[in-house]
């Protein structure tokens, strides 16, 4: 991976280790705190890991944003999906709109939705409104060769890597989102490549796609697959070879929000097929990353499964944009509310029993 560009190096070496002595002063508050000790399970967890990636023991969480990114699909010509490529663009003209589920989650969490045209079939001046960012108008067939070229993913990763430092300075959390037609087919072949598992174990139905269209689907990908032999040593080769333009933009995304040291909740297949490019690259990444849920997809349990990461929530989702990750945006502030409130013993002025003072 000598050709990658200098943002991306300079990006995934800014990314800093944890700092062991706030861990351990921000445990003794937790310990401290007048419940039974760990009584608050992963909220307790949650405001920890968001105070190490702040790197301070009073984290804040003010600004939240979402990052939905756009992009259209080439392998869309071999049926994999019961919709017609043409729903992505008016999928963002929605999200412009404020009409779709994104939006609505979004506004009901205080958080704001960007939505960037990274790829999207269309020309720029269709949408006003969206972070213009096109690597390319849609990736090619990868049945026939690759989805991308080289040049196109480190785009499309150096994209993600702009939007935060765009937006970055007043950032407390971010969140992933996308939106494409077909773009579970390359999240699914990414999965199934970096994950060393058969097509079939991680490929579900999409859209909803019925039983004899999610086997053609299982086949077109392992077409793809071994048309390309995507070097699973080399995640921009996997990400050219069969991947999308969201897919890279997420996965640089995250590579910067850690880098910025800002938590990044991860949103359902598609952004986890991102987060494991990301991971892939720089494994330190995933301390930065929060599983927001568990997608009905079932490739998604796999990948969270090679990262490292437990989802928040298991709704039956399977829509993307985000919503997954907005949604779980509140679950993250409140383990961040029960670090910063939660009175100590000391504090409240509440005698601690004699157990309690034993596991001390």
């Amino acid at each position: 991976m000598n050709d990658m560009n200098p943002k991306i190096k300079e990006t995934i070496t800014a990314i800093q280790s944890f700092d062991p002595a706030l861990g351990a002063r921000v445990q003794a508050r937790l310990d401290d705190q007048a419940i039974p000790r760990g009584a608050l399970g992963r909220l307790q967890a949650l405001g920890k890991q968001v105070a190490l990636i702040q790197n301070t023991v009073r984290p804040q969480i003010r600004t939240k944003k979402v990052f939905t990114f756009a992009g259209d699909h080439g392998i869309v010509e071999e049926g994999v999906s019961a919709f017609p490529q043409a729903v992505t663009r008016e999928m963002v003209k929605n999200f412009i709109r404020g009409g779709a589920g994104i939006n609505v989650l979004a506004r009901h969490g205080g958080a704001e939705v960007i939505v960037v045209d990274i790829g999207v079939n269309a020309d720029p001046d269709e949408f006003d409104g969206v972070e213009p960012c096109k690597v390319g108008r849609g990736t090619k067939n990868f049945t026939r060769g690759p989805a991308m070229g080289r040049e196109e993913a480190l785009a499309s990763l150096a994209t993600g890597i702009g939007l935060i430092e765009k937006y970055g300075d007043d950032l407390d959390l971010v969140g992933t989102g996308d939106m494409g037609i077909g773009n579970t087919t390359p999240s699914s072949a990414i999965a199934a490549v970096l994950c060393d598992r058969p097509v079939a174990e991680v490929t579900g139905r999409g859209t909803g796609i019925g039983d004899t269209a999610l086997q053609h689907k299982v086949a077109v990908i392992e077409k793809g697959i071994a048309c390309n032999r995507p070097d699973v040593s080399d995640p921009i080769d996997v990400l050219a070879k069969v991947g999308g333009f969201e897919i890279g933009g997420i996965a640089g995304l995250i590579l910067a929000a850690a880098a910025w040291r800002i938590p990044v909740v991860i949103d359902g297949l598609i952004s986890t097929a991102g987060a494991l490019i990301a991971h892939s690259l720089a494994p330190q990444v995933s301390h930065y990353m929060i599983a927001g849920h568990r997608s009905v997809e079932v490739g998604h349990r796999v990948m969270l499964d090679r990262i490292g990461l437990s989802p928040l929530l298991d709704l039956d989702l399977r829509l993307g944009e985000g919503t997954g990750a907005v949604l779980a945006f509140h679950i993250v502030e409140a383990g961040v509310k029960v670090l910063n409130e939660v009175l100590t013993f000391t504090e409240a002025g509440v005698t601690e029993g004699e157990d309690q003072k034993a596991v001390r």
